[in-house]
């Protein structure tokens, strides 16, 4: 397997304000928490484009690339693609089997965890290198912020209970159940709540993705 041939799909809203990080509306209003939410996917496709695991890709929502291009500075080099039509688990199944059918392992990713570091996808992509059938990337909040894969199986995304503490354990339960190997990554945490706010402006590498947000009047 060369990484060459990996894929990183990274899944993001297209940012429409009012529709994105609405749990920091109250707090940013609109435009701010629509900014904050392009600033992270910048981060996210910048920290995989220096990590030089694979090929890049991002999967966004409807208006997709018109959004991305006029609320977000241009996002040159980016392979941009529509998430279909279903719950969270149908629109990742499709996009790891597109993907898998263009090369041998894909890493899916979240666009809102800051903590994710070029390591992270180093790790991930060679534990599939070196014969694992699936990493996680385990989110404070227990959830995921990455899964790599290899192969592919439905129940890995099928009837899960979506945003909510039960999706990694549930997924795992998925994994034992298959008898397949996985790996697990550090855990990380995520930006939703207006304390993550405060959490991520202490930190001294992070605090930029918050600085002169606009606010809520």
């Amino acid at each position: 397997m060369t990484s060459e041939r990996i894929l990183v799909q990274v899944f993001a809203k297209a940012p429409v304000p009012g529709a994105v990080k609405t749990r920091l509306i109250p707090i940013l209003g609109r435009e701010g928490a629509t900014e904050l939410h392009c600033r992270l996917v910048q981060h996210t496709l910048a920290t995989v484009a220096m990590a030089r695991v694979g090929s890049v890709e991002l999967w966004t929502t409807t208006p997709g690339k018109e959004a991305f291009l006029e609320a977000c500075e241009p996002l040159l080099g980016i392979s941009l693609w529509l998430q279909p039509d279903g719950d969270l688990g149908a629109r990742m199944s499709a996009a790891v089997t597109h993907g898998l059918a263009r090369a041998p392992a894909v890493l899916l990713v979240g666009s809102d965890v800051p903590g994710m570091c070029c390591d992270d996808l180093r790790a991930a992509r060679d534990a599939l290198a070196n014969g694992s059938d699936a990493v996680l990337g385990p989110a404070e909040d227990g959830g995921y912020w990455l899964l790599g894969l290899s192969r592919h199986a439905a129940e890995l995304f099928h009837d899960l209970p979506w945003s909510t503490p039960a999706v990694l354990e549930a997924t795992r339960e998925r994994l034992r159940a298959l008898g397949w190997h996985w790996h697990e990554l550090p855990t990380r945490w995520d930006v939703d709540r207006p304390e993550d706010l405060q959490r991520l402006a202490g930190e001294p590498s992070l605090g930029r993705l918050v600085r002169d947000l606009p606010s809520r009047a």
